[in-house]
């Protein structure tokens, strides 16, 4: 069956061309064109996909993400004329999956939906995680590059299980801070860089232009699954 998305917008010529774009993909498309309808409808009809708009007229799009974040990991993706590095960090600390700016490119807006969905397909009872020629065998702490293995550090392990855990999505620094090294850390910037650094080093054919470990500029990094 194909994947249903939900669209959160009050602008009626975006959610037209939405709605448009994405049945043409093959998309089965509900709208909702508030805050309080687009968490209604969001619970009852357990869509595969939210994308939601930030400026809802009945409030802000911020407290939609979290309140279904309190019952449900599907992906959302904003969509927001708010293209400030602010805004996304604050969307994606919130729960959101992904961040695209309005106005957007059609084929920008479908990859990042897919990616999203991937990375719900890919959660499972399996304990390996496999891209490319990464593989991480959760379970046993085994790393393999084109079959080779690769010796991590402890705390190198953890961050790439915490992007493995979030792959397909961006994930703030703040975010990783927190999960890696703890609340007392989320200020300390440079450990992440480090420590990302050298997983880089161990992990990509070319650290400077990562094919895995991507960085978002002034929000945080993706684990790619493409």
């Amino acid at each position: 069956m194909n994947a249903e998305v939900l669209v959160i917008e009050d602008d009626a010529q975006i959610r037209r061309f939405l709605r448009a774009a994405l049945v043409a993909e093959n998309y089965r498309v509900h709208e909702a064109l508030t805050a309080a309808e687009g968490m209604a409808q969001a619970a009852a009809r357990q869509p595969d996909l939210v994308l939601l708009d930030l400026g809802l007229p009945d409030g802000d799009g911020l407290p939609v993400i979290a309140a279904i974040r309190q019952w449900s990991q599907m992906p959302i993706v904003v969509l927001s004329a708010r293209g400030q590095e602010k805004d996304k960090i604050a969307a994606l600390d919130a729960g959101a999956d992904d961040y695209v700016a309005k106005p957007f490119a059609t084929g920008e807006l479908l990859a990042r939906m897919r990616a999203a969905l991937r990375r719900v397909a890919r959660v499972g009872s399996s304990t390996v995680f496999q891209v490319g020629d990464l593989a991480v065998d959760l379970e046993a702490r085994v790393v393999k590059l084109k079959g080779e293995d690769v010796h991590l550090t402890p705390i190198e392990f953890r961050l790439l299980q915490t992007m493995i855990r979030h792959a397909g999505r961006v994930v703030t620094q703040r975010q990783l801070l927190n999960e890696v090294w703890g609340p007392q850390h989320v200020e300390q910037s440079q450990y992440l860089r480090v420590y990302m650094g050298q997983l880089r080093r161990k992990l990509e054919a070319d650290a400077a232009r990562p094919r895995y470990l991507r960085t978002e500029t002034g929000v945080g990094y993706r684990l790619a699954m493409d």
